[in-house]
């Protein structure tokens, strides 16, 4: 069994709020980590019918019953559950009773929002990371290629994995997203998403995509907020900051797993990758992926950014903490071109940083001038982060 990172987090929510929920994207492993990590709490899953009859039969006798060490998965199932929890916490607010899982759905995030709110610690839970893989032996280029969800590596064939996100997806625009509300035309959120995967990377331009669909921007919009409530895009936004220039103001797009995005992309092989013209922007979200996982669960008020102006100039991701920057910029080649930095550099200049990274595909840790230091991509691995301010 793969030991998750997240698990640190879990337990520092359990010492603090009385109510904990782990949520994230289906199949990236909630109620495994719930399992490993509270083997002897009881455990409702609401998804079986017999459960959810019994939990909603007598809601507030059965938490009368169980005043704590509870684990309810896909807690969203039962809407009712949550002003039933805000009463029985209200009347002993006790640290680390209760643990709900639950994936993206507008009636989890209601019920958190008007009946648990400041009772309840979040801690989202990604797929696999590269560092959590990297004791089972598998190659940065398998991760990289498949991206993180559990499934995939219970399978060992290529077909099998390319199917198993094939019917992650078509479950997803068909089954999921409908089912919690949303009416969304599946075949033109599946062109979307296909549409995403050649943009991965890019400013997102919705009036484009719009054009493309056949919609408004505001549509494209609307379907934007749907998949990043459902964990599948990161609107990475642009850092702000009073220098006297002019700075893009549109957000950056990701598909945040690598394996979702070349299956859109369709890749099938771990060698189609090697001539894709997009290879390079996929290692950018994969690693900047990497790297915003983990800083929130070791910092979770960390913030990430990107920067550019106008110009053109730009820093691939930054890091802030409070008063606290942290510029990066992130490369695929074992050794660029010192043009390639420039934008780094200026941005530290703008910015007022004394510390930026460069973060290689190669070997080596090395300084190069300016307040720059190129990390390789294994470094990231490490149990803690060296790019963290």
């Amino acid at each position: 069994m793969i030991t998750r990172e997240a698990r640190h987090l879990l337990r520092f929510k359990l010492r603090t709020f009385p109510v904990v929920l782990v949520t994230g994207p289906r199949q990236c492993g909630k109620t495994t980590l719930a399992r490993m990590e509270l083997p002897r709490w009881r455990r409702l899953d609401l998804e079986k019918i017999a459960d959810r009859e019994l939990l909603s039969f007598d809601l507030q006798g059965f938490l009368e019953r169980n005043p704590r060490r509870l684990v309810i998965d896909e807690a969203q199932r039962l809407p009712e559950l949550f002003p039933a929890l805000r009463a029985a916490v209200d009347e002993r607010r006790t640290p680390g009773r209760y643990v709900l899982t639950g994936s993206c759905d507008p009636g989890l995030r209601r019920g958190i929002s008007e009946s648990l709110a400041g009772r309840v610690g979040v801690v989202e839970l990604a797929p696999f990371s590269a560092s959590e893989l990297r004791r089972t032996g598998l190659r940065r280029e398998a991760r990289w290629f498949w991206g993180g969800f559990p499934p995939v590596y219970g399978l060992a064939a290529h077909a099998k994995r390319a199917a198993w996100l094939e019917d992650f997806v078509d479950t997803l625009v068909r089954r999921d997203i409908p089912g919690t509300g949303n009416r969304l035309e599946p075949e033109r959120l599946l062109k979307l998403l296909q549409m995403l995967s050649h943009v991965h990377g890019n400013l997102l331009n919705a009036a484009e995509l719009g054009a493309a669909l056949g919609v408004s921007h505001n549509t494209v919009s609307r379907y934007l907020d749907v998949l990043e409530g459902f964990f599948l895009i990161r609107r990475l936004q642009p850092y702000f900051a009073n220098i006297g220039k002019r700075l893009t103001k549109s957000p950056k797009l990701y598909i945040r797993d690598s394996g979702v995005l070349h299956h859109l992309a369709g890749l099938r092989h771990p060698q189609d990758l090697e001539i894709w013209p997009r290879r390079g922007a996929s290692w950018e979200g994969f690693v900047i992926e990497e790297i915003v996982q983990r800083a929130r669960l070791q910092r979770p008020g960390i913030r990430a950014y990107f920067w550019r102006t106008q110009a053109g100039a730009e820093a691939d991701l930054i890091l802030e903490e409070g008063a606290r920057r942290v510029a990066m910029e992130i490369k695929l080649g074992a050794a660029p071109a010192a043009r390639e930095l420039r934008g780094l550099r200026q941005c530290m200049s703008d910015l007022g940083l004394r510390k930026g990274f460069l973060i290689h595909g190669g070997k080596g840790c090395m300084p190069i001038g300016h307040g720059i230091a190129a990390i390789p991509w294994e470094n990231l691995l490490a149990e803690r982060l060296p790019v963290l301010p």
